[in-house]
Parts: structure tokens; sequence; C-alpha cells
């Protein structure tokens, strides 16, 4: 059985655009961003990119026409082949009623009613409805799927299966948050044997969303909303909340049964509705450090607090010991490690596929996994965890053909992989940065290795470099740390959590460690870490090896690939425009390894 996922919209952008204002740092304000495609084929992920590494548009709306052909063409099919299509949004007719409904009985003015009510019917039947999903399915690859194939799966069930599927499809209790699905904006439940289980009591609906409050003070702070919201983490560790805490003590309601409310319901049609209120709660806006971190890590508390109070109220209804948390709030990893050391669960996994990069890959698999012809044996066959590493991959032929279009500007040698790991391990004991370019391009918003920037975190002043000189972003960003995973407790208090794989947990750097990896180590004195296996990357985890041999530095840094702005390099090209275009000082393509040629000596 063959099923593919996609995920994007053709006028999406446009719509939000021309109706709701959502443009310059508000252009995110959507959904259908982070456009991608997913194939599976029984039951097993062979391919799944992301729009924007092809498109080169950063969190593209459009439709994926790049990211399906790729996976067509990696699978070696056609149209013709596919067995099932699936998009991760259902908006049925029904849910059209309900929402113009909650409009008609919102204490909205009536002539502003009149107008949100005439948006919402354009938007669902020009963009979102199952009609006009399939229109433009077809005017964008000249194929009109079969009705009798095609699967429109509820977001939010797409986000849970997402992080079941990529887990192993272990039996698990889980948590979904984001910004906005259908109607809703967070659920819990079950699933079990692939079958999912909403707890319904626990909806909360779009205008009490945690997502699109974090997103309005990303905004509110002079960032870009659903896109920036690790720039407030970043801030949240430069201060302590304040006491009391307004967001906490008077927007933020708790209620017994594991919902949380605002004081102030959120306008979802309007990105400065809370503008003024934030304003109440910590005085005009100052563009200063100070006043940012103030707010931010008030907003970190109130996400920790909602969060806490969800998961506190779930392990009372389930008696699963696995718990996977999964949406965009889930990217929050200040928040996931207090989360799961606050629960009573064995484990939690928050997946590379967290944010909607990863729900084409749950649509794909909610598909299969509820087919008649998925069975336990089927499951089983496929039920082994999945790796991130599932773009594109580029040979020696293809890297050559890019170095040639850089002849007289760059000067690469091919060397063999022991021969590459030592000269770039020495290469790391000296103050530079290294461009690392291998294998297939990792999904989600994490660079895992496979398209990262290196460096060693000895240096203090280690992130000023590549915040400045490479990555052209705030000086305040931390920047992440590998280390192999059997030596992870050591150096971090990891609590009961053993390996962190994808970036998506941050602890306290043990003390006898903060200055050996200053670099490494956010103010607040956490990493957010990657743990490397030597099955799961065993060239970049034999790099470490030999640079933690060569130094007695038992990390390196690792950020993405790319500089502000930009979507993580794709192809050996994109990867040479950023070496030139950057301070980056050597570049490793495959098993070459790459200078300016400016550089004396060949360096």
């Amino acid at each position: 059985m063959i099923v593919l996922g996609c995920n994007g919209f053709s006028r999406v952008s446009e719509f939000f655009s021309e109706r709701l204002g959502a443009t310059g740092i508000n252009k995110h304000y959507l959904l259908g961003h982070d456009a991608a495609a997913a194939l599976l084929i029984d039951g097993r992920l062979v391919a799944a990119v992301e729009e924007e590494r092809l498109n080169r548009e950063k969190k593209t709306t459009d439709f994926p026409t790049r990211a399906i052909d790729w996976c067509l063409r990696e699978a070696g099919i056609t149209f013709d082949d596919v067995d099932v299509f699936a998009f991760p949004w259902n908006w049925s007719p029904q849910i059209l009623d309900e929402i113009l409904n909650g409009i008609r009985t919102s204490p909205l003015p009536e002539a502003e009613q009149a107008e949100l009510t005439g948006t919402m019917r354009d938007l669902f039947e020009q963009v979102v409805s199952h009609d006009a999903i399939l229109a433009d399915f077809e005017a964008r690859t000249g194929h009109r799927p079969d009705p009798a194939k095609v699967r429109f799966v509820p977001h939010h069930l797409a986000h849970a299966t997402t992080g079941y599927y990529l887990a192993g499809m272990k039996d698990s209790a889980f948590l979904v948050s984001d910004g906005r699905a259908e109607r809703f904006s967070t659920l819990t439940g079950e699933i079990r044997d692939g079958r999912i289980t909403v707890f319904d009591d626990t909806v909360t609906g779009s205008e009490f969303s945690m997502g699109t409050l974090f997103s309005a003070i990303t905004r509110f702070l002079g960032f870009v909303p659903n896109n920036d919201e690790y720039k407030v983490m970043g801030l949240a560790g430069y201060t302590a909340p304040p006491t009391p805490n307004p967001f906490v003590d008077h927007l933020l309601t708790l209620h017994d049964d594991g919902r949380y409310t605002f004081a102030k319901p959120l306008r979802t049609d309007d990105v400065h509705s809370h503008d003024a209120l934030f304003e109440e709660y910590f005085g005009p806006f100052e563009d200063t450090l100070e006043y940012k971190a103030r707010v931010a890590a008030a907003a970190q508390q109130m996400l920790n607090v909602a969060t806490a109070h969800q998961v506190s109220r779930l392990e009372k209804r389930t008696d699963l010991d696995h718990l996977l948390f999964e949406g965009g709030v889930a990217l929050n990893c200040l928040n996931n490690t207090p989360l799961f050391e606050g629960s009573r669960f064995d484990d939690m996994q928050v997946s590379f596929g967290a944010s909607d990069t990863g729900i084409t890959i749950g649509a794909a698999a909610h598909a299969w996994l509820n087919d008649p012809g998925t069975g336990p044996a089927e499951r089983l066959a496929a039920s082994a965890p999945v790796t991130p590493y599932l773009g594109p991959a580029y040979d020696d032929a293809a890297i050559e053909e890019a170095l040639a279009g850089f002849t007289g500007r760059v000067h690469a040698t091919r060397l063999d992989d022991d021969e590459l790991v030592e000269q770039v391990a020495k290469l790391l004991t000296k103050k530079v940065v290294v461009g690392w370019f291998e294998g297939r391009v990792e999904h989600g918003p994490r660079a895992l290795g496979h398209r990262s920037i290196l460096a060693n975190p000895g240096f203090d002043d280690i992130k000023d470099i590549i915040n400045t000189r490479v990555k052209h972003r705030e000086p305040f960003r931390p920047f992440a740390p590998l280390v192999l995973e059997e030596r992870a407790p050591e150096i971090f208090d990891m609590g009961r959590k053993t390996s962190s794989p994808y970036m998506t947990f941050v602890f306290p750097v043990r003390d006898a460690y903060k200055d050996r990896i200053p670099g490494a180590v956010h103010v607040d004195g956490t990493s957010r870490i990657q743990t490397l296996t030597d099955e799961g990357t065993p060239r970049l985890t034999a790099l470490l090896r030999r640079f933690t041999a060569l130094t007695d530095t038992p990390c390196l840094i690792n950020t993405s690939f790319n500089v502000a702005g930009e979507p993580i390099v794709c192809t050996p090209t994109d990867a040479l425009k950023c070496f030139m275009g950057t301070e980056i000082d050597y570049l490793v393509l495959g098993n070459h390894l790459v200078t300016k040629s400016e550089l004396p000596d060949g360096r």
C-alpha cells in the first residue's frame, strides 16, 4: 500500500494577506505553513521533505509541488501507483457551520461578525474545503485524485499520529498543542493499537490557544510570529519571571477538568488583539533586552503552568506510561524537561516532526493505520523508530558538479572517511567554524547533523563569532551542543531522560563542565542538547569522538546550516552559496573538504 501525504495551499498566503493583513512580520500568522510531502510504502516511511528546502522560501505555505515530485521520483513511482492521498486537514461543512455559529454568538459588533463570517466562508470555499484542496492538487500537479483514494485527516489527529508513528508505534497517551487546527488548539487522549481515543472534555478552542498567544507575544516583542518563538525562549533565560506574574495570575485560568482559558479570549482574526493588554501588564513596549526578557520569562512560565496542568489531568485519565507531546507548542524545549519530570510517565517523547513540518507523515500514517488491510502483523513489521534523515541526498557526481560552478573561488580535496574525520577534528581544535553537509536532509526545524554548522564550544566568544559573522542574527541566541549519548548524563543533569536525539529537551550543565564548554552554555546555565549514537549518525559521532580525544572537550556546537531568514541548505550548491556568503572557515561536502581560494596556502 502506497500513501502520499501532503500539506500546503496555493492561495492561503495570498488570502490571509488580502483579508486579514497577514503581511510583513505577520506573514506566517496563518494555516498551511511548513508545506511538505511524505511517502509511505507498506507502512515504511521512504521519503519526506519540506517544500522550503526546495523552493528556498522559509516556512512556505505554498502547495508542495517540488516536495511531491521529489518523493515520487525517490520511490520510482507515479501518481497512478499511489493508493491513498492523505491531507492533514479536515475542513468539513460541519466544521464551517460550527465556526460560523461561534462567530454569531460572539460579543463582536454585528458589522464585524458579518465581515468575519464572509471571510471564513470564502476561506472555506476557495482554500481549505475538500473540493478546494483537490482542485488545488489538480491545478498544481495535473492529477485529480480519485475521491475514493483520498483521506482528510483532522489536523490534531495527524499530529498525534506523527508522534506515535515516529516513536515506533508504542501505545501512548498524548498531548497535542499548537496555534489552531480546524477549530481547536489543544487536546489529549490515547493511542492503542493504532487507534486514537480523544478525551473530548479536554479539547480547547482556538480562542484559548496557548500557541497563538505565545505567537502574539512573539510579534509584540518585534519578532516574526509562528517562526521566531525560539527567540522568546532564548530571552526567557536572561531573567526570572516577575512576581506576581500577570500572565499566570490574571490572564490564565485553570479548570478542574484539565482545560485552561484566558480572561480575555484571543481574536484569531486580529494579530494585535492583545497588544494593549500586554502593555497594561508590563508597561509601554521598550526595545530593550531587559523589557523583552521580562515579558519572555513571564510568557514561558505561563506556558509551563498551562501544559503541566493538562498533563496532570491526563495522567489521571490513562493507565499508559508513555507520553507523546506533539504540535508547535511541543517545540518549546524549555517546557519539555520540567513537564516530563513533574509527571508520573516513564518517558515522554517529542518527535523531530512535532510542528507542522511532520503532519504529512502523520496524515499518511493515519491513513495506513486505519486501512482495513493494516493489521497487527503489518504494524509490527513497520514498528521501528524512524530516522529524521528522510530528504534528498547528493552523491559525489552531484557534489563535483556543484563545485565546478565555483571554480576559482574554492579549493576542494577529496578524502576517505577516516582522513576526513581526522582532519576536521584537528581543524575544530581551533577557533574555526565548519559547515557540515552529508547524507539525506533531516526533516523538521532542527539541524540534526546532516546540514549543520559545527564549532568548538571551548572558546568563550565562539557564540558571538557564529551569531555575528555567520548566522547574522541576534547576539543573545544560544547554541546547542552535540554530545555522545553514553556521556550525556555525566555532563548534563538529565533527570530521568537518557537521550535527547532531536534537540527537544533542555538540561542544566553540570558545574564541572560549565567552564569546559562555555560556548554551548546559555546564560541560565542550560543547554538544548542533541545526543549522538554510532548507529544514528556514524560519521558525525566518529568526528565527536576524535575531537574529544584531541581536546578533552566532550561536545561540539551544532547549529543549522543557514543564515537568518533562509531555510536550512538542501543541495551542495545551497551549501556553497552559504559558505561563500558568510565567514564559515571550512566546508565539508560529503567526502570533500572545501576552502575558499583566497585563504593562504589553500586553507
